[in-house]
């Protein structure tokens, strides 16, 4: 049922509040994906940094689960959709909090086209055993994007009975496929626990080295499989003002889906790479991941692995299509982004902010376009949609360490006397994760970067000058217990 009441942050819910506590965990997990991030990834892994890349995974959980932790009590605070947006637009001001949110529509806007082309360029042409090629890739990906598209557009409720089925059978089916993996592995002697430790063919001179000003040395650049993989779980706050209790709810989907992630997808890992055989004939493979479940399980089970990984990619591309089009409608119900006067409508029919859906798809479609006729389309793709994360992580934890003894409490979720703890970690770990898009491979994701910053700078400007500073100001920051408190009063 609608909600249409006043919310404590100057809103009138518009959006059925029916998602509850697996659905918002799915949506965390969905976005991350580890069956997504680790298929996909693995192999540049392999590539850049040898089999002894994974071990940069755990640090990786470890600083994201800070991450998640510290955004877990911003979303308690503001629970309200739009998430780094609303965040930042309220801890500092509505200018920074407008960059905020157009940097994090840029990065949904590509991370969605990212994900989509790993159907066509890996999966799919696995599956049905062809070779792919641009136009393949590009038919495949736009395909797969309508119909995500579609099923946001129409229906909230069926897009979380997708998401739930697809986040179950990628739970069930990475578990098993550790538990098949190990007892047969053993059984049939294919496991090396030597290859935990194995370089390949990367040189040990200069293995460890932290690098130079433009390159990151080559165990460093393994920290790309996990920054790529374990992002997006804030997608959860980005459905706020349709979940159940979100104050209580959203927080714990957060860090609840990097831990659980996190520990499953390691010990993936390390089955997975001790069944390698020949790392540097298995680095140059499409699908190095499908190879070795091949090798050790035979064909049925590593084409049923694909199947499941097109089946979760799915569901992630899903998720952040459906969080993109809340950014878009939030920011728009604002009056601060192009086209707001249409995109800020929710469709009478279906519920659903329809016209921002069309938006996002069509701009996820032009990036698509201009991507795709590069050869080395999926690489810009995936570094791309790991800078801007770490950059909008970066932004709004900093400004929660500067105004976070003004923050009203929340009793929904409270790190209490770890927060300092846990700031120390989350810093340490952005800083160091930003120092590693220092390396000149990066340098078309940052172009892109700068381009649809100069984009947004353009229509902020505009807004500035026909607006003035007064004209982008956000509702008042509340508590939402202050206010769940004043209206059980207000029943009693």
């Amino acid at each position: 049922m609608t909600n249409s009441s006043t919310s404590p942050y100057g809103y009138t819910e518009t959006l059925e509040r029916g998602t509850g506590k697996f659905a918002s965990f799915a949506v965390a997990f969905a976005f991350v994906s580890i069956a997504t991030g680790i298929f996909t990834t693995y192999g540049s892994v392999l590539n850049s940094s040898g089999p002894m890349g994974i071990w940069t995974w755990p640090i990786v959980i470890i600083g994201q689960v800070a991450v998640a932790l510290l955004l877990g009590s911003l979303a308690a605070r503001i629970p309200v959709t739009g998430y780094a947006y609303q965040w930042v637009s309220r801890l500092a001001n509505p200018i920074l909090g407008w960059i905020t949110g157009w940097i994090s529509f840029t990065f949904l806007a590509i991370v969605v086209v990212a994900v989509d082309y790993t159907v066509a360029a890996t999966v799919v042409p696995a599956l049905f055993d062809f070779t792919g090629t641009p136009l393949t890739s590009f038919e495949i990906t736009a395909g797969v994007l309508l119909l995500q598209a579609i099923l946001v557009g129409l229906s909230t409720k069926w897009t979380e009975r997708v998401n739930n089925f697809a986040v179950t059978a990628e739970l069930i089916g990475m578990i098993a496929l550790v538990v098949l993996l190990f007892i047969v592995g053993v059984l049939a002697h294919k496991l090396s626990v030597g290859n935990l430790f194995s370089r390949g063919d990367i040189p040990a001179e200069g293995y460890w080295s932290f690098g130079t000003a433009t390159s990151v040395g080559p165990w460093m650049l393994g920290f790309l499989l996990g920054a790529f993989t374990i992002v997006g779980f804030e997608s959860a706050a980005n459905l706020a003002e349709e979940t159940k209790t979100p104050e209580i709810v959203v927080p714990r989907a957060m860090w609840q889906a990097v831990l659980a992630s996190g520990i499953l997808g390691f010990l993936f890992l390390l089955v997975v790479t001790a069944a390698v055989n020949d790392p540097t004939t298995l680095a140059q493979s499409g699908t190095p991941i499908a190879d070795i479940i091949r090798d050790i399980l035979g064909s049925f089970v590593g084409t049923a692995l694909l199947v499941l990984v097109a089946i979760a990619i799915f569901a992630c591309g899903l998720v952040i299509l459906m969080s993109g089009v809340r950014l878009v409608w939030a920011m728009s119900r604002d009056q601060r982004f192009p086209g707001w006067q249409v995109l800020h409508k929710v469709s009478p029919r279906f519920r659903t902010p329809a016209n921002a859906t069309v938006f996002m798809a069509a701009t996820s479609a032009v990036i698509l376009g201009i991507f795709s006729t590069s050869t080395d389309a999926l690489f810009k793709l995936f570094s791309a949609a790991t800078l801007l994360p770490a950059s909008i992580y970066a932004i709004t934890i900093a400004l929660y360490i500067a105004t976070r003894k003004k923050l009203p409490a929340s009793t929904g979720f409270s790190l209490g006397r770890w927060e300092v703890p846990v700031l120390v970690v989350a810093v340490v770990w952005l800083v160091f994760e930003l120092s590693l898009f220092r390396d000149a491979s990066f340098k078309d994701p940052w172009l892109y970067v700068l381009a649809m910053v100069a984009i947004g700078a353009v229509y902020l400007g505009y807004l500035l000058i026909t607006r003035g500073r007064d004209g982008l100001k956000m509702p008042e920051m509340a508590s939402i217990d202050a206010e769940l408190d004043a209206e059980l009063d207000a029943v009693k």
